[in-house]
Formats: C-alpha cells, sequence, structure tokens
C-alpha cells in the first residue's frame, strides 16, 4: 500500500484529468492506481486541454454517472479539470482524497505550458485543499503506450509519497515517448521558463476572411542550467515540484520600504 505522511493504509485517490473521462490515459493511469487504493475518477465529459485554471461560476455544472458495464467508472462534469477536483473533493468523494492525480495527459506539459495546462491546473487545485497532487503527462505519439507510462509513474508516485517531508506537495511528471520503451531515468529538474515560438500562419476561411494558426515556432532555446525541457529532449522522465503561491518575496521585502501614496 501507499504510505502517506508515514501512515500505512489503503488510500483514497481522486483521479482526473483535461482530455476527458474516456481517454486511454486516465483509464491506464486508474488501473494503475487501483492496485494502490480506492480510486475515484472525477474527469471532464469532453476534452478541456489548454484551459488553464478555468473554473465555472456562471452556469451549474452537470455532471452524469458513467460506468463501465455493470462497474461505475466515475462522473463525468461538463466542466474544466479544476471543477472536477473541486466537485469531487466536496461531492462525490466518499470522504477526503488522500491523494489527487491528474491524468495520464496525452502531450506533455513541460515549461511555460505548466501555465496553459489543464492537467496541471488539476493538480493544482487539489493543492489548494492541502491534498498532495501530481499531474502526470505523456509526450503526444499517436501510438502511445499508456499502459507502460502508467506503471512509471505510479512508480514514481509511490517514491515521492515515501519520501516527500509530511505535509501535502504539489509535483509535475512528464514522460518523454523514448522513455516507455526502455529502462527510464528520472531527472528532478525546475520548470523551463524560456520564452515558446509566437509564430503563425496566417489564411483565408472560405468566405475570405483571415484567421491565424499558432505555430508554437520556433522551439524555446535552453539556458545553462538542466529545466525539464532540456532534459526530455535527452529522455529523461522529470519530475519538477512545483507551487502556486507567485508573490515574488525579495521585490515584496524591497517594497516594504517605499512610501507609495495616492495623494501628493
Amino acid at each position: 500500500m501507499l504510505t502517506l505522511d508515514g501512515r500505512r493504509n489503503k488510500v483514497l485517490i481522486l483521479l482526473t484529468n483535461d482530455d476527458g473521462i474516456h481517454a486511454p490515459g486516465l483509464a491506464a493511469m486508474e488501473r494503475q492506481l487501483l492496485q494502490m487504493g480506492d480510486v475515484c475518477v472525477v474527469a471532464p465529459a469532453h476534452e478541456q486541454s489548454g484551459v488553464g485554471h478555468s473554473i465555472t461560476f456562471l452556469s451549474p455544472l452537470v455532471c452524469s454517472e458513467v460506468f463501465d458495464g455493470d462497474r461505475r467508472r466515475g462522473w463525468a462534469v461538463e466542466g474544466s479539470p479544476a471543477d472536477c477536483v473541486k466537485i469531487g473533493v466536496f461531492e462525490f468523494c466518499p470522504r477526503r482524497p488522500d491523494l489527487i492525480v491528474s491524468g495520464i495527459n496525452g502531450g506533455l506539459n513541460a515549461g511555460i505550458n505548466v501555465l496553459y495546462s489543464g492537467t496541471v491546473a488539476a493538480a493544482i487545485e487539489g493543492a489548494f485543499f492541502d491534498i498532495t497532487s501530481v499531474a502526470v503527462s505523456l509526450e503526444y505519439d499517436a501510438h502511445a503506450e499508456f499502459d507502460q507510462a502508467a506503471r512509471i509513474a505510479a512508480r514514481i508516485i509511490q517514491q515521492i509519497l515515501q519520501r516527500k517531508q509530511p505535509g501535502s506537495e504539489l509535483y509535475n511528471v512528464n514522460i518523454p515517448t523514448s522513455a516507455v520503451r526502455r529502462n527510464p531515468q528520472v531527472k528532478i529538474v525546475p520548470m523551463g521558463v524560456e520564452r515558446y515560438g509566437e509564430h503563425f500562419i496566417k489564411r483565408k476561411d472560405p468566405r475570405g476572411r483571415d484567421y491565424y494558426w499558432a505555430t508554437g515556432e520556433p522551439p524555446p532555446q535552453h539556458g545553462d542550467r538542466e529545466t525539464d525541457l532540456s532534459a526530455l529532449e535527452k529522455g529523461f522522465v522529470t519530475v519538477t515540484p512545483l507551487q502556486y503561491d507567485m508573490t515574488k518575496y525579495d521585490v515584496l521585502q524591497e517594497m516594504d520600504q517605499w512610501s507609495i501614496s495616492v495623494f501628493d
């Protein structure tokens, strides 16, 4: 069984994603997590890639039970990945979950893509509730080996839980395609912050209107330090601890000495 904060027992895991409840990566991750504890699946009814940390509050959340034969697979939510975690924790899990896993996403979520990712946002939402949360992504491949990637991810999650300090933490795990076809090595690295290219292809639609398609090119240039982006290119599985407090504390400390007034 998993070890959470020094306790050894059967745990409850909330599993979600941004690719939708019928995505193969979610099913593969569920199969592995069921060997580690009870799993409650709460995932978007439809793909929500790239929605970031959006939440639904101007309309009701429609949720439906999804079955695999006679087995209740989980809950499909007409909302974002963050919605799924929020409503999963408070409505659908039989008790407060011990762990939240988001994935496996079909496509890497590394570098500044972390800021756009619905997969990572779901894990961040879990961290908001002081629950250890892990986002898992696999490099896109039309014939992705999700089952092997799930085995790799589950093993990493187990080791994280065994070694981390008490209290909740937030992690981002990325698996390159090459890693599922050999004995992968793991690197613990920071998130890359190099900017992706901003090129667009300009075209015209059938009515003669201009539209633009983002290419994401050129790819980011790596700096001197190793990051998730550079390590993934070398074939490493990457693990990055994250935080959602975006305060820049050294500047905050400097600004404490400032005197700013709206009056002359």
